[in-house]
């Protein structure tokens, strides 16, 4: 299907402020003319019922034809969870709000009608032009339309902060080129991974001094892609700055975590951005992290994830809750995909990442956890990461810093 045939069916003018089915333009092609055109007037609707970010939008569930939507004000997501004078506690918990707001969206016409009488509002009913399909191709549009018109909650989720040193203290020129510097590195990452089919839906909000850079994707495999997406980006800009003659190129450091954020989109003009924004336990910890790094270090912090687990008879099991050492254990067995790659025209044999520590014998070293106290006195834990990618016809690209150059008063 070409621009001018998803331009007539109706799937691009829909496009235009979702994104995200240009993303699914291919699976469209399973769609007929009628199914499309309904889709675009599904989104028409609900960007009324969101009225420039007045309201949000909380869930749906399918009807014969029509669909119904709970539409709530955008505060009244806190004031469920708060409780009232003369109240002894909350309508409803922030357990339930947050698993509301979590995962699917799609409810049975049973769980909508609970939801409703117990949040105390009536479901806005969104007639069809032809029933819908169910299929799930058009569900999984339709979620993507939910949420992008709500709040999301994704409990477990990477995400890296690239923040340029020295930020402030260049002249307002200087900025500009080293954050598009920057812009262009994480690019460039991004287009060297697809090279090595290795999939990577990211996004990007600015810090100010950099990037906050998420995957958009959820999941183990999404989480460690990320974390050698950071490796990508850092090499590229090392090797922009080996060649750089001028302050074009930025000096980095940079920091990962995952935790728990919220998402969302805000307005602008008379639609949804189209780019996510995220707030949360896993950018405030970044945040907090960065201001600890020094220039060129890399610091990951102390988190629990989920991984994958492949018995002797191929089976995939999950292990819940592990720590981050074991996280990163499996993120570097990983890394034979990206065997290959070409960086600087130079091609990539292998490529390490590692915690530091301290050597305690026999070749053996611990792993130093570092303890990060920020400005209103919390202290949390984070450990000092290197990376070493080796090169078939050149020096080998070092990203980080050695243990021993690290102060003595970060140290546990």
């Amino acid at each position: 299907m070409d621009l001018d045939d998803l331009s007539k069916s109706g799937i691009r003018r829909i496009a235009d402020y979702s994104p995200y089915l240009d993303q699914l333009a291919g699976l469209a092609q399973q769609m007929g003319l009628r199914q499309r055109s309904n889709l675009t007037h599904v989104e028409s609707c609900l960007r009324r019922h969101w009225a420039l970010g007045q309201n949000s939008i909380l869930s749906w569930a399918p009807l014969d034809k029509s669909i119904l939507i709970l539409v709530v004000p955008h505060y009244a997501i806190a004031e469920y969870t708060s409780k009232k004078e003369g109240e002894r506690r909350p309508r409803v918990s922030p357990q339930f709000i947050t698993e509301l707001i979590s995962g699917d969206r799609k409810l049975t016409i049973s769980q909508m009608q609970k939801v409703a009488q117990l949040l105390e509002i009536e479901p806005k009913t969104i007639p069809l032009r032809e029933p819908l399909a169910g299929s799930e191709v058009e569900t999984q549009i339709i979620e993507k339309m939910i949420r992008k018109y709500g709040i999301n909650y994704v409990p477990s989720r990477a995400v890296t902060l690239f923040d340029i040193v020295g930020f402030s203290l260049l002249t307002p020129f200087e900025q500009m080129t080293q954050l598009n510097s920057l812009s262009y590195s994480l690019n460039s990452a991004h287009a060297k991974l697809l090279e090595q089919d290795v999939n990577l839906d990211f996004a990007r909000s600015s810090s100010g001094d950099g990037f906050y850079i998420w995957n958009r994707d959820e999941g183990l495999e999404a989480n460690v892609t990320l974390y050698h997406f950071m490796h990508i980006v850092l090499a590229d800009n090392a090797i922009a700055k080996i060649k750089s003659t001028s302050k074009a190129v930025p000096e980095l450091r940079a920091c990962f975590h995952v935790g728990s954020c919220y998402e969302f989109h805000q307005a602008e003009g008379l639609n949804p951005t189209t780019h996510d924004f995220i707030v949360g336990d896993v950018t405030i910890e970044l945040a907090r992290m960065i201001d600890a790094a020094l220039p060129g270090q890399i610091l990951v912090g102390d988190f629990m994830a989920d991984i994958e687990v492949v018995a002797d008879n191929g089976d995939v099991s999950t292990v819940p809750n592990v720590d981050a050492v074991t996280f990163l254990q499996r993120a570097q067995g990983d890394l034979k995909q990206l065997s290959g790659m070409v960086l600087s025209g130079d091609r990539v044999t292998a490529i390490k990442c590692y915690l530091t520590g301290e050597k305690m014998g026999d070749g053996v070293f611990n792993i130093r956890r570092l303890v990060i106290k920020d400005k209103h006195g919390l202290s949390r834990v984070a450990f000092n990461a290197k990376v070493n990618i080796y090169r078939e016809e050149a020096q080998p690209i070092l990203l980080g810093i050695q243990d021993k150059k690290l102060p003595a008063p970060a140290e546990t």
